[in-house]
């Protein structure tokens, strides 16, 4: 691992951080002013540099946060922590803007110094390997079973021509499937031409698709080509394929037979040498058994059918597409890439994104904007993920046989992953509850009683208050059953950590 710079004009602070962090098997260099560390930058080789910078903010010779101006400027990357005082929080809001990862308030009791520190290193290591992975996966992500089945698709048919009819949730990328069928076909060259039949009013879809002659129609001054022929010795994109009008239907099966068409108005055949794609949302049998889809259109695009999985399915892909759209959305924002922590990505695992890859990547486009701190935390998260909210009815995910039903009231609450249906939405929505079955003992039963009489008193932190008491006793426990040892506290309840210091300092467990 790469040593933690620490850049102090107070020797005593240098050797603190030193011994203390050598004795967490961390490397070190230290500097005294900020001079220096810019001349060490400027001669140290890739694998050479720090993994992470630790600064005083006031040093002779040049502060904490020119430092970091300058610093990330060559490494947009590195994770910086600026030293402090107390009455310099003003300059710690600038680190913050400048792109610190933390700042670190001076006197600074030494183990949770050293706790912020070892975070740090940790967030630098995993968005290393964020990089690396995404360098190599440019195209498109995936590493989940049911997107490296749509992989090996894509390269079975990267040296073919035929149809193929993509299908699969809106928002699940069925766009990204089609350009990728198009790079690695022999027509990679030829254009890829896109096109989505829902969003073209039914009257102008006959003339985005085959263009017009003039005078066609009022308003037709010249000649238009259409996407047929604009997508000429290239790839044609037909989304949303299910929406396409009847009579239109007939249209496009006679081009898909024999390669000829007219454009409006027109009396000369066009041909055009295209390779369609389609893709749909819909069941596009279904739709044919309800007579708004042509069955011989329907058999003609369906020769290979990819089905693309909702993100929901591919839930160990989330991480990576989380990081590679948050640096997406700073570099088109021109700022820091944030990084997320992971308590917030156990959160965003557990969404059940109904809008798919599209609503996890505009979800990071809100939060590069909105997260006040450069690690994003499950509190910084968008409402719509239910972090601190109660669900809407939109939300709501009936429970598979054996999901998990909680007694913590009058009436059950269903779960399903992390969604909520409580029961004055079940009642709203008409929708069946389960429920729990056997009288309840112990602390489950006394946990109801007090939660009733809480409820019924009116309170409306019953959640936090009863959850804070609950966490509590089960920290104290783990601490009193490890003598105070905070890591092995945390390795026996399950939890990070991290988690378990942040727990103490919330809940005043100190």
């Amino acid at each position: 691992m790469k040593p933690i710079w620490i850049v102090d004009d107070d020797q005593s602070i240098r050797f603190v951080l030193e011994k203390a962090l050598l004795r967490e098997h961390l490397p070190t260099r230290s500097f005294s002013n900020s001079r220096d560390v810019l001349a060490a930058l400027s001669t140290a080789a890739d694998d050479e540099g720090p993994q992470i910078l630790v600064s005083d903010i006031r040093m002779p010779g040049g502060s904490g946060l020119e430092l970091l101006e300058k610093v990330k400027s060559k490494y947009p990357g590195l994770p910086v922590i600026i030293m402090t005082a107390f009455s310099d929080l003003d300059s710690a809001v600038s680190a913050f803007q400048g792109g610190a990862f933390e700042y670190l308030p001076k006197p600074f009791d030494l183990p949770k110094a050293v706790e912020l520190i070892r975070r740090a290193v940790e967030e630098s290591q995993r968005e290393e390997v964020a990089e690396e992975r995404l360098t190599e996966t440019p195209e498109m992500l995936g590493q989940a079973p049911a997107m490296q089945d749509v992989f090996r698709a894509i390269g079975r048919l990267s040296q073919s021509n035929v149809t193929v009819m993509i299908t699969g949730e809106s928002g699940s990328g069925k766009e990204l499937v089609a350009r990728a069928l198009h790079k690695h076909s022999p027509r990679a060259n030829g254009p890829f031409v896109a096109i989505n039949t829902a969003a073209i009013p039914k009257d102008l879809l006959e003339s985005e698709l085959f263009g017009h002659e003039r005078g066609a129609f009022t308003g037709a001054q010249t000649m238009r080509r259409g996407r047929f022929e604009q997508a000429d010795g290239g790839t044609l994109f037909l989304d949303e394929i299910g929406d396409m009008p009847f009579e239109l239907q007939t249209r496009l099966l006679r081009v898909l037979s024999d390669g000829h068409f007219y454009r409006v108005g027109g009396h000369s055949a066009v041909k055009s040498n295209v390779r369609v794609i389609a893709a749909t949302h819909q069941d596009l049998e279904q739709r044919v058994k309800d007579g708004v889809f042509r069955e011989d259109l329907f058999h003609r695009l369906n020769v290979i059918r990819l089905r693309l999985p909702a993100l929901r399915e591919r839930k160990e892909d989330v991480s990576m597409l989380t990081r590679h759209f948050l640096q997406q959305s700073a570099k088109q924002l021109g700022v820091e890439p944030k990084r997320i922590s992971d308590a917030a990505l156990g959160w965003l695992e557990s969404f059940a994104f109904p809008g798919n890859v599209r609503q996890l990547e505009n979800i990071c486009h809100w939060l590069t904007v909105m997260a006040p701190a450069q690690v994003i935390e499950p509190k910084d998260l968008p409402p719509e993920v239910g972090v601190g909210r109660t669900a809407s009815a939109a939300d709501v995910l009936l429970p598979k046989a054996g999901a998990a039903v909680l007694p913590v009231g009058l009436t059950a609450i269903a779960t399903h992953a992390d969604h909520v249906l409580p029961a004055d939405i079940a009642a709203d929505v008409a929708l069946p509850l389960p429920v729990a079955h056997g009288p309840l003992e112990g602390w489950e039963a006394e946990l109801e009683t007090e939660a009733v009489a809480l409820l019924g008193a009116g309170r409306l932190d019953v959640w936090d208050a009863l959850t804070r008491r609950f966490e509590s006793r089960l920290i104290l426990a783990a601490l009193a059953n490890t003598k105070g040892r905070r890591i092995e506290a945390a390795h026996k309840l399950g939890i990070g950590r991290n988690t378990i210091t942040r727990k103490i300092q919330e809940l005043g467990l100190e």
